[in-house]
């Protein structure tokens, strides 16, 4: 099921008693009680309100307010001083807020252009950080020496899942390893992804997205209604009640197919043959869908075959894309990091792809270690200005790549939900007690060309029943490791690593 566009939320203000303060930049809402509807002594440091006698909320990234008063209703954007029948001030002692007030028969709400609070992009964060070391796992025991993709957005919401059907040692262990507070954290966290980051693009001019969450469950058993009403709510997920018990390859096939047309045909056989059979209770997948144009797409007509050398340093001829026109790269010691942004839409959202290309041609190792290993990583070390390049030559790729994620998250530390006791939060049922996680396949695909990036990726996790000014230069022609981020809250769809690009 495709997630449907994204709406500014509306949020309303219905104390009488409140004043509101727009920053100069008109970026920020900053919503202050005024306890006595007296004019606020309002003061301004380091770009931050303070006050006497009031509560300052700041809310950031505001579109529009609208004030209403019984039948009228009046709405300003953020470009505006003053809205008829307010009175404003914009004497502060240092910077400028403009402060605006209203009578008890006003009401007052806000719209944001992208849901950005604080605890989205902590959580965001987080999963970065979590998605760093799960990539690294990948580059040194499941990939290596392969070519590699994974999306560790399909694997966080699978994990978040299980955490919300779980409780005690299991669901502590979960929270831990994805570094969040508690169960509603994440599932608020997945809900704000689902309607802010994984909306389709498409119909207002950007990338196609299609993210979708799928629940099987044995005929035989009932999902407790909370946990129901919380897949459905904040996962968007569709359910069906299958039988595991005589027809195992059939519901494999059927979520085989819900994989495979939910990716616009990239992943095909997300569950292995003979995954499932009688013992399996409940699976839980996810499936998400990349495709986006370059900003500035490459000329077909000048890509060339050049050398790539491989790490073991042995060259062969490759097919480079090339550019003249200025790019976002930025020089770091040891690395070279390439942006490059796709089209974006009419909803602001700015997706891109970034390329880490080590200083030296078999540097990708102690590059990778040093991404995954620091935190903050990437708000520190992305590119954000355009330069001149002078040799420019990125290769065409296309890899598809799969793993059984459950053998890395128990290398990782998450071993409980594999061995059972506490995945009861799930279904009316004395088995719930017997019931763990099996298996958790993972499934990417990715191309790169001169058009752009068509990427997907799919997870299943199976329960079963316990029985600069100069030009530089950036010449991708050794291993890399790439991503796609959507910049504006940071979140991580894909991350990958390129050893040989004519290896699929």
């Amino acid at each position: 099921m495709t997630a449907a566009p994204h709406k500014p939320k509306t949020t309303a203000i219905t104390n009488p008693r409140l004043a509101f303060f727009l920053s100069s930049d008109r970026k920020d809402l900053v919503i202050g009680e005024d306890a006595t509807q007296q004019r606020v002594s309002l003061l301004i440091s380091n770009n931050e309100a303070t006050n006497q006698g009031v509560d300052l909320v700041p809310i950031s990234n505001v579109d529009t307010i609208d004030i209403e008063e019984g039948n009228n209703r009046t709405s300003m954007n953020m470009r505006q001083s003053s809205v008829a029948g307010l009175t404003s001030t914009t004497s502060v002692t240092s910077g400028h807020f403009s402060v605006f007030y209203f009578s008890p028969s006003w009401s007052l709400s806000y719209q944001r252009k992208i849901e950005t609070t604080m605890d989205l992009r902590e959580s965001i964060s987080n999963q970065t950080d979590v998605a760093l070391t799960i990539a690294k796992h990948l580059f040194t025991k499941e990939a290596s020496g392969n070519n590699l993709v994974f999306s560790p957005l399909s694997v966080h919401v699978v994990l978040s899942i299980i955490a919300a059907a779980s409780k005690g040692p299991t669901r502590d262990q979960l929270l831990s390893f994805l570094r969040s507070k508690s169960t509603d954290h994440l599932n608020s966290f997945a809900s704000q992804l689902v309607a802010v980051v994984l909306s389709d693009g498409a119909p207002a001019g950007g990338p196609r997205l299609s993210f979708a969450d799928g629940v099987w469950v044995e005929q035989s058993l009932s999902l407790q209604s909370s946990f129901k009403q919380l897949v459905e709510t904040n996962y968007k997920a569709t359910l069906a009640s299958v039988d595991f018990q005589t027809k195992a390859v059939e519901v494999t096939n059927e979520v085989n197919s819900w994989a495979e047309k939910e990716t616009s045909g990239l992943i095909k056989e997300l569950l292995p043959a003979g995954s499932l059979d009688s013992s399996t209770r409940l699976i839980f997948a996810n499936a998400l869908y990349f495709k986006g144009e370059w900003n500035e797409k490459f000329d077909a007509s000048t890509t060339k075959d050049y050398d790539f050398y491989l790490l073991n340093g042995s060259p062969v001829k490759v097919p480079f894309m090339t550019s003249k026109k200025k790019q976002f790269i930025k020089v770091f010691d040891g690395f070279k990091v390439l942006g490059l942004p796709y089209k974006q839409g009419e909803d602001k959202r700015q997706f891109t792809m970034y390329f880490f290309l080590p200083g030296a041609k078999d540097g990708l190792s102690a590059l990778a270690e040093k991404v995954a290993s620091e935190s903050g990583f990437l708000e520190h070390n992305l590119p954000g200005q355009k330069v001149e390049v002078g040799d420019f030559r990125i290769p065409r790729f296309k890899i598809s790549f799969g793993f059984e994620a459950s053998n890395a998250l128990k290398e990782l530390g998450v071993v409980l939900p594999f061995e059972g006791g506490d995945l009861t939060e799930m279904v009316d049922s004395p088995v719930s007690q017997n019931l763990f996680v099996s298996d958790i396949f993972h499934k990417s695909f990715i191309e790169v060309n001169e058009e752009g990036t068509e990427a997907a990726a799919a997870s299943a996790a199976i329960i079963r029943l316990r029985c600069a000014s100069m030009p530089i230069d950036f010449v991708a022609d050794h291993p890399f490791l790439f991503l796609i981020r959507e910049d504006r809250t940071g979140t991580v769809l894909f991350i990958g690593q390129v050893l040989n690009p004519l290896v699929e």
